[in-house]
């Protein structure tokens, strides 16, 4: 990097090189914080000599060695901006995976940033038409949201995964979304937004006819009707046990407002509480009804 009156201008490449050198050697030695010095003046080197997919590189591995050291978010700030190099250079997908990488890495310690990333993840493969990818990145981002009960959220990424679905004419991944959709709108108490899911899951090619469509029917009468009882039944079925495990917990917690009385029809209801009496007058009027003929 020295300059003299016989070498103008600084050798960032063979400083870069030399730099990475003493990056993996710091780093086979267990020294992660000279390590990551290292791949940081690797970077700056990379980044003097325009070369921005080499210097995103360096950052992400500078990133890791912070991960090494336990110091998670200042570990994904650096790979948040190797991502954006990525993205300046013109490697998208490159970008996205960096992304999901810092995702996972600060996960359990931080749902909410992680959502974030796999979120801004899940846009960038969008953008380049890598529609499984994308989903693959909503997925684990609306697991997460309903693990951390942000059901809105929830609901919405829901949406997205299940509009791409259909986009790609996955339809019976389509099924399975409308399920985990209808659960996260009961468990927000919005019974009419988890009805209208169904009601528009209609026009999905095979859905109606589909065991998917009577299970959440079912679901939605024994909701509507406080039926505890039916409501049990039907999340304690295959179809919703074997979910992704996120979804198959709403379903197992899943409670009737009312308190979760099942409800009996209504003239056994009044009868049982008018007591022996009131049976008798119901009954009369059963005989009444044809006390004038049957014409």
């Amino acid at each position: 990097l020295k300059t003299g009156f016989l070498k103008w201008k600084p050798d960032y490449d063979s400083a870069a090189t030399e730099y990475g050198k003493a990056a993996v050697a710091f780093k086979n030695a267990k020294q992660f914080d000279q390590a990551r010095e290292a791949c940081l003046r690797e970077a700056e080197a990379h980044e003097n000599n325009k070369a921005l997919f080499h210097a995103a590189k360096a950052y992400e591995q500078a990133g890791m060695m912070l991960k090494e050291m336990q110091r998670l978010p200042e570990a994904v700030q650096l790979i948040e901006k190797a991502s954006m190099m990525y993205l300046e250079n013109g490697t998208p997908d490159t970008a996205a995976i960096a992304l999901e990488r810092a995702g996972k890495l600060i996960e359990n310690v931080s749902p909410e940033k992680a959502v974030q990333l796999y979120q801004q993840a899940a846009s960038v493969f969008e953008n380049e038409e890598r529609l499984r990818q994308a989903l693959e990145m909503l997925g684990k981002a609306s697991r997460l949201l309903v693990r951390g009960r942000r059901l809105d959220e929830a609901a919405l990424s829901l949406q997205k995964e299940k509009s791409i679905y259909k986009e790609i004419e996955n339809y019976p991944t389509c099924y399975k979304k409308t399920i985990a959709q209808v659960l996260v709108h009961l468990h927000r108490n919005d019974y009419v937004a988890a009805e209208r899911c169904v009601r528009e899951s209609y026009s999905i090619p095979g859905f109606n006819g589909s065991e998917d469509c009577a299970a959440l029917e079912q679901l939605l009468e024994g909701y509507d009707q406080q039926d505890q009882d039916q409501v049990s039944e039907v999340c304690n079925s295959p179809l919703f046990k074997y979910m992704d495990n996120d979804y198959a917990k709403l379903g197992l917690t899943l409670v009737v407002p009312g308190g979760g009385i099942k409800k009996k029809s209504p003239n056994a209801t009044q009868d049982k509480a008018r007591g022996p009496a009131a049976v008798g007058s119901h009954a009369d009027e059963e005989e009444d009804e044809y006390s004038g003929g049957l014409c």
